[in-house]
Order: C-alpha cells, then sequence, then structure tokens
C-alpha cells in the first residue's frame, strides 16, 4: 500500500495544533504549546473533562491547582479536535494507542506531522509506539516525530525550566516540531535517532520501577546510584542493540530522564516500585496507582526483545520477578549481578584481558567501537 503524502516543510508556526489526551501530560504539552504561541486544542475522552478545561482553565484531576492558559481550548469529539491541526500530537496510554488509530485515520490531513508523547512498546508486537503510528495510520516516517527527555509533568507545568529532545528520522521535521514545542521555561533540542529517543524513554521506565522497590525497602542512596548506574549501561546496551546512537543514552532522552524518573517521587514508575517494595502486590500496585505507569506494562516485552538480541538486563528482570512475585523486594540486587566471581573491572581496560568487567562495560565497549569505526551521531542533544 502506498504511502500518504511526505511532509511538507513548515516556515512559519501552525495554525492549529492538537494534543490528544488530556492526561498530566498531554495537558501539560498543551500548555507548553499554547505558552509558545501555538492555537492548542485538547481532546478529552469524557466530555466532563472538556467542560471544565474549557470553563474553569483547569483539569484538577491530574494537574491540580494548575492554570492553563486561556487560548487551550478541549472538546470530547475527535473530528472537532484533529480537524484542521497541522500537528498532532499523541498521549494516549501505549497499550490502548493501537485502538484508537482506526478512528483517526481518516481525521489526519495528508500534510500533518504526528508526534509521540508516550513512552512504552506494545505488548504482543514489541513495537515502539512511533511504529504503531505509522502501521496504523499508514504515514511516511518522516512525518512522524518522537518527544522525550526529564519531563516530570508537574514541574513543567509549574513552569519550572526543563528541555526536551524532537527526534524525527527527517531533521526538517523534528525542527519544525522543535519550533512549536519551545517557550520561555521549556527548550527542545533535535537529533534523528528515534530508536535510540524512543527506547531511552522505555527503558529509564523500569530502571525508575528498580529504583522505587529498594527506596520503598528502606535501602539508601548507595544502592540507588550504583542501579542507576547499572542501568544506564542496560540501557545503551539494548538500545545500540537496536540500531540506537550510543550518544543519545547519554543525553536527554537517556541518562536526563534516567536522573528525574529514578528520583523525584512526582515519578509515576519511581511510585510503582516503591509501592511493590514496601510489599504491595502488583494487582494492589495497579489498583492503587490513579494514573498509568508505563514501565508495568514494559517489562516483559522489553525481556522478549533484549533475548531477540541477547542482551543481558539483570535489572529489568530482576524487576519482573518481584512483579511475579518469585522475587522479595528486599533480595533485589542486580547491582550485584555479574558474569564471573572474580573481580570486575570498572573500564574496559582495567585488570585482565578476557577476565570479568564484561558484565557492566560490555555495552560501553560497544559504543567506543561504534566511535572508533566512524560511526554517526546525533545532532542538536
Amino acid at each position: 500500500m502506498a504511502r500518504r503524502n511526505k511532509v511538507k516543510v513548515i516556515d512559519a508556526p501552525p495554525r492549529k495544533v492538537t494534543i490528544l489526551g488530556a492526561g498530566s501530560w498531554g495537558t501539560t504539552f498543551g500548555k507548553i504549546l499554547a505558552d509558545g504561541g501555538a492555537d492548542v486544542t485538547l481532546w478529552a475522552r469524557r466530555p466532563e473533562l472538556a467542560r471544565e478545561i474549557n470553563e474553569a482553565k483547569r483539569n484538577s484531576d491530574y494537574l491540580p491547582g494548575i492554570n492553563l492558559p486561556p487560548s487551550i481550548r478541549a472538546t470530547a469529539s475527535l473530528e472537532a479536535a484533529v480537524n484542521g491541526a497541522a500537528m498532532v500530537f499523541v498521549s494516549i496510554p501505549s497499550q490502548s494507542l493501537r485502538s484508537n488509530l482506526d478512528a483517526l485515520k481518516p481525521l489526519v490531513s495528508d500534510e500533518a506531522i504526528v508526534i509521540s508523547l508516550m513512552k512504552g512498546v506494545e505488548k504482543g508486537t514489541g513495537l515502539r509506539m512511533s511504529q504503531v503510528l505509522e502501521q496504523g495510520l499508514d504515514i511516511d516516517r518522516e512525518r512522524l516525530a518522537v518527544a522525550s527527555g526529564p519531563n516530570l509533568a508537574l514541574e513543567i507545568a509549574k513552569e519550572q525550566p526543563t528541555a526536551a529532545v524532537i527526534a524525527s528520522d527527517n531533521l526538517a521535521t523534528a525542527e519544525a516540531v522543535a519550533m512549536v514545542a519551545t517557550n520561555r521555561y521549556f527548550r527542545s533540542f533535535v537529533n534523528t535517532d528515534v530508536v535510540g529517543t524512543e527506547f531511552g524513554g522505555v527503558l529509564k521506565n523500569l530502571i525508575a520501577v528498580a529504583i522505587g522497590i529498594v527506596d520503598g525497602v528502606g535501602y539508601g542512596e548507595n544502592t540507588k546510584a550504583s542501579i542507576i548506574t547499572r542501568g544506564l549501561a542496560e540501557m545503551t546496551a539494548f538500545a545500540m542493540a537496536y540500531g540506537a546512537h550510543p550518544e543519545t543514552m547519554a543525553g536527554l532522552a537517556g541518562l536526563g530522564d534516567l536522573i528525574a524518573t529514578s528520583s523525584s517521587p512526582l515519578s509515576r514508575n519511581n511510585t510503582a516500585g516503591r509501592l511493590l517494595g514496601q510489599g504491595y502486590s502488583f494487582a494492589d500496585v495497579v489498583g492503587r496507582m490513579q494514573q498509568t505507569a508505563e514501565g508495568l506494562a514494559s517489562v516483559a516485552p522489553i525481556l522478549t526483545l533484549a533475548a531477540a538480541r541477547g542482551v543481558d538486563m539483570p535489572i529489568v528482570q530482576q524487576v519482573s520477578q518481584v512483579l511475579a512475585g518469585t522475587l522479595n523486594p528486599r533480595d533485589i540486587a542486580p547491582h550485584l549481578t555479574t558474569d564471573s566471581l572474580e573481580p570486575q573491572g570498572e573500564r574496559p581496560n582495567d585488570g585482565r584481558q578476557n577476565r570479568g568487567g564484561s558484565a557492566l562495560w560490555r555495552p560501553f565497549q560497544r559504543a567506543f567501537n561504534q566511535l572508533r569505526d566512524g560511526g554517526r551521531g546525533s545532532s542538536g542533544d
């Protein structure tokens, strides 16, 4: 089947942009765009939420105490929300995205850019959200972009200075979106590493769940710092196995998002992990969470993808065991897991050749080799 028209470069800010999803992140991103001068329409599934946004300029369910820009409009009609939009930002829970695309497909303009604000992979297929959008909307990937970075919604809604990254296979697309998604408190950088940017947003959620677990158990900063450091190694190994650039994992979508999500009580994934560490079952955690913690749904598909490329992910594996109830949260210690009982080298050139060290530094050795061999880096991040 022939793909719909390729992207048309936007020289001026679009007249209308649409956010699909009026949860905390969708609403916050709508505020970002409106404060940057865009004409923003929010699609809310519930008519009463759309009414509150229009009449009170509040979203009390998801962003209590935050006043929204007067220019933001909301509607419960998908057709009214998307009609005439030059950009469509999608902020729908990852596991229900595909079911919404049949209704969305005929409404999206042939020239519109579609941007994923989601951080998850689809169960069953293991597809990234941009891949699901590409399939479900049957559009050229040059019209697709993804947004990621250290983006805790409530902090941004309070206009605390923040940076993000916009990635697209087409640099002009990423730049067009970044121009719209920039204001006095929010800055968007760009790159062309969609794979790394998306997987960074997914994988950091899993590490944040692990950090939450050890926090809930009562372990201290040494344990958390160890897991964050090894978690970055796991993220890098996995992302590179699927073609990502290693430097993306050291940027906003990797390390930046990992730090924010792992350390903040505002993080849904950190909160979910903390509840698990306090002894709540997986079912209890899901029941107590008012918003979706994408990391919980991504554990199984990420481990399947990791196994397919031979990537060892002890942190994610132990999170999976805690979720299944087969590992006591107090016994979680993935930072102690190695492929040898012999002393491990912290860097590739530490210790004797072929003696340990590979478990932690294998992904960084791959990165060094790629850079040495002239691997192409991402831009702007």
